[in-house]
């Protein structure tokens, strides 16, 4: 178990920082509250494991010597973030409409497969257990992952649901949502770095 300390160390840092998720869970935690989160926080978890464990399998080697397929998952991921980017500009919580609601479980999921936060956390992780057989760097990684960002998305949930408290008008909501928004759509552009 002390031979792992450094890998839960990099996760953690790797997850904790913000990108995607953190922007998405804390801004679903303060639009739509810790409870209505719940699927998109165990979503998330799982959707991550699944990417760490195939990492550990070869797929962030395949990524890498891929170009191709390295630049398709970029622009992907890109237009996803951005499109996600436009509805929290556009959010108006004084306005609820009927499809307003947070990511299901499958969709936390799915956006794990072109996250490239998560991806490059993932591949660079692959270090701390190289000697280790592809399934067992698999099975390290996954669980390593979903546990360390299941207590990561319980934070970030719990502070924008906190945060809710203090944005009581209108107006605090709108810069909120657009204070989020803009860090996505920042975040969309990193991905090509």
């Amino acid at each position: 178990m002390a031979e792992l300390l450094p890998l839960f160390g990099f996760v953690f840092f790797g997850l904790f920082s913000p990108g995607p998720n953190v922007i998405l869970l804390t801004a679903s935690g303060a639009r739509f509250g810790f409870q209505r989160t719940v699927p998109h926080i165990l979503g998330v978890a799982f959707g991550v494991g699944i990417t760490s464990g195939i990492t550990g399998l070869g797929i962030g080697a395949l990524l890498a010597a891929q170009p191709v397929l390295t630049l398709v998952l970029k622009i992907g991921a890109s237009l996803w973030i951005l499109w996600m980017a436009w509805n929290l500009w556009h959010a108006d919580p004084a306005k609820t409409r009927d499809r307003d609601r947070p990511f299901t479980f499958v969709e936390a999921v799915l956006f794990q497969w072109i996250n490239p936060k998560v991806w490059a956390v993932a591949f660079s992780a692959t270090a701390y257990v190289a000697t280790l057989p592809p399934a067992k760097q698999a099975i390290t990684l996954a669980t390593t992952f979903s546990g360390i960002n299941l207590g990561v998305c319980l934070f970030w949930t719990t502070a924008g649901a906190l945060l809710s408290y203090l944005l009581k008008n209108p107006s605090a909501w709108r810069i909120f949502m657009r204070v989020m928004a803009l860090a996505l759509g920042v975040f969309s552009l990193l991905v090509f770095l």
